[in-house]
């Protein structure tokens, strides 16, 4: 009896963790319960000692489940999960997103083609030879102590988009081509371009990976998130919230006005965080303030823009505005916040 106890029990905990990272925490606690239980049971003869017992246990488990990983992690107030996702399980408990997009939709994210990436070579034509007088009045101008900068944050330029603002229903953009069906807000690729060459009168080449994105596909990349880690076991409520801090929600992502771009090198080309050790991770944290641009999602803080840290995206706010957040090391959020 006691051996088929065992087997039935072992077959329920190796059926558990199976189902990923949420099911290998709920394995463990189901055996630790088993464990106790049964030590409890063979010293313990009185019913009322063994129905108190019990009860303690399923406390405990109980207790226990609401800080699973995935629970703890992940525990901050978000809004509801994204509606124009339809949810369909196939037979095998796995998760069915259409996640499919026309054949000649960019793909962004995934891009190891020359034509998915622009250069400077690409930014070259953008380039306004007029444009070093420009930074050279600009540059007077910051160091003059008695210029007070003033803001509008109704700006183009410091328009705030995340989960709590998303895009306004009646926001435009006129889009201008970086290279091919690579676009992005008309108003950022000169500035865009004098950076780039900036960087590589310096010895660092610099690449555009990710430009605009249009809502078909920002709704294909989160939902291809969604779907990998539900299908790794995570339920859909936990796949949502982990999802919504590594891809913005369709219809709150910067990417679709334009104005954001993922910026990677030559020689580092995947967007995590081992780009902040390479020459062009540190050479854009230290100079992109100075054309305009910001690290829009820095380490430290995720709590503010909910968002992870990502040394490879980053947004045109101006230079002026650029200046301040870099030199006092703060997000977009809280500069609007200041104003």
């Amino acid at each position: 009896m006691v051996n088929k106890l065992n087997i039935k029990s072992m077959d329920k905990i190796k059926r558990l963790a199976a189902k990923g990272q949420t099911g290998l925490f709920f394995a463990t606690l189901w055996l630790a319960s088993i464990i106790i239980a049964r030590k409890i049971w063979k010293y313990t003869r009185m019913p009322i000692a063994r129905l108190v017992t019990v009860a303690i246990l399923c406390f405990v488990f109980v207790a226990t489940s609401s800080y699973a990983p995935v629970t703890k992690a992940h525990a901050d107030d978000f809004s509801t999960p994204y509606s124009d996702t339809e949810v369909i399980i196939d037979e095998n408990g796995m998760l069915v997103i259409d996640d499919e997009l026309p054949e000649d939709e960019y793909l962004l994210t995934e891009v190891t083609d020359e034509d998915d990436v622009a250069s400077l070579d690409d930014l070259m034509k953008h380039i306004d030879e007029d444009a070093d007088d420009e930074e050279a009045s600009e540059e007077s101008v910051e160091e003059d102590e008695d210029y007070a900068f003033e803001f509008d944050k109704s700006a183009w330029n410091l328009v705030l988009i995340n989960k709590q603002h998303p895009i306004p229903d009646d926001y435009t953009v006129t889009l201008g081509t970086i290279k091919g069906s690579m676009k992005c807000d008309e108003r950022i690729i000169e500035p865009l371009a004098q950076m780039f060459k900036a960087a590589a009168e310096e010895g660092i080449n610099l690449e555009v990976r990710s430009p605009y994105r249009d809502m078909s596909l920002q709704e294909y990349l989160f939902n291809r998130k969604m779907k990998n880690y539900i299908n790794q076991g995570y339920s859909y409520i936990d796949a949502y919230k982990v999802s919504s801090e590594v891809v913005t929600l369709p219809g709150a992502s910067e990417h679709q006005i334009g104005i954001s771009l993922d910026i990677t090198s030559d020689t580092y080309w995947q967007l995590n965080e081992g780009f902040e050790d390479t020459e062009a991770g540190q050479w854009l944290i230290n100079n992109s303030y100075k054309y305009g641009f910001i690290l829009r999602y820095p380490k430290g803080k995720e709590d503010i823009t909910g968002i992870i840290y990502e040394p490879w995206h980053y947004r045109y706010v101006g230079i002026e505005a650029a200046t301040v957040i870099y030199e006092q090391g703060i997000t977009l959020e809280e500069f609007i916040d200041s104003l």
